[in-house]
């Protein structure tokens, strides 16, 4: 309900009454309307000769009803622009005119308080950064609006994939604190739920890497915190992964650290941005040739 509606509906309702929804309202109006003379109320017992106040006789039943219903019908208004210009922005052949109909779409919807609505749009601008204008700050962004409309709503899981894009896109900009900070808060906020707790792991190793690429002694740090944090994370390949390349490091021993990714690898399929972050950790060996063959 908008601000607007609820401020009136505080105004006009009957002292200690509570706010009623505005079909309700109107459905008493229609109802009361309908009623013949004979079939109304009898009066109170209590005041027989007593006149109806005509504030509360005839304004609340009359003209609250009919600004709420002219509310409802500015906000129907707004939203058929904004699907107005949705569809605008999909016959749009040129991107940067197309997110121009999605901002226009979304500064509606966020005046109308539908920020739900306002987020997936900002989830479609980011997507057109990625993949058609590939300006990946802008996609950030957009995914950082779109991941804190979501946490407004409470829909943490809908935040979370934002942020992890967020965090996937910080790494390759070596933006690594940011990208920590990300894939830390998504492990934390899904350890404890029995349904995507097995996705900590992957997250928590993630920042292992990121911290890793930065400094081999903030990577053993991070790694003993992320074990007392999630004793689940002590078994996994990708911590033995993590173990075993620190080693590698410290000999400067790079056949030792590529063996030991391949052998990761030949289980669990590394993606490109696991081996982006690897190769750049392999970098830092010396006399190291770049790659992971």
């Amino acid at each position: 309900m908008d601000v607007e509606v609820e401020r009136l509906l505080f105004l006009f309702c009957p002292a200690g009454g509570a706010p009623k929804p505005l079909a309700l309202l109107g459905g008493r109006r229609r109802r009361a309307a309908a009623r013949p003379p004979s079939a109304s109320a009898p009066e109170s017992p209590s005041s027989p000769h007593r006149p109806a106040s005509p504030s509360t006789a005839e304004h609340r039943p009359v003209f609250l009803p009919s600004l709420l219903q002219r509310l409802a019908m500015d906000n129907s208004g707004k939203e058929k622009e904004a699907m107005q210009l949705m569809a605008d922005a999909d016959k749009k052949a040129d991107p940067q005119e197309a997110i121009n109909c999605l901002n226009q779409a979304i500064d509606i919807y966020t005046d109308m308080g539908r920020f739900t609505i306002a987020a997936k749009h900002h989830i479609t601008i980011a997507e057109i950064y990625e993949s058609e204008l590939v300006d990946i700050e802008k996609a950030i962004a957009h995914y950082e609006q779109a991941a804190d409309y979501y946490k407004g709503e409470e829909s943490n899981s809908s935040a979370n994939k934002c942020l992890l894009k967020v965090g996937h896109y910080s790494a390759q900009l070596e933006q690594y604190q940011k990208a920590i900070e990300i894939y830390e808060q998504v492990a934390m906020s899904t350890m404890d739920n029995p349904l995507l707790k097995y996705n900590a792991k992957e997250y928590f190793f993630k920042a292992s890497l990121c911290h890793f690429i930065v400094d081999e002694l903030n990577a053993k740090l991070a790694i003993e915190k992320y074990e007392e944090m999630f004793p689940a994370f002590t078994d996994s390949r990708e911590l033995k992964l993590l173990k075993k390349l620190l080693e590698a490091h410290e000999e400067q021993n790079s056949e030792a650290f590529t063996e030991a990714v391949k052998e990761f690898d030949s289980v669990s399929r590394l993606d490109q941005w696991l081996t982006t972050m690897l190769l750049r950790i392999k970098k830092t060996i010396q006399g190291d040739a770049g790659d992971l063959k």
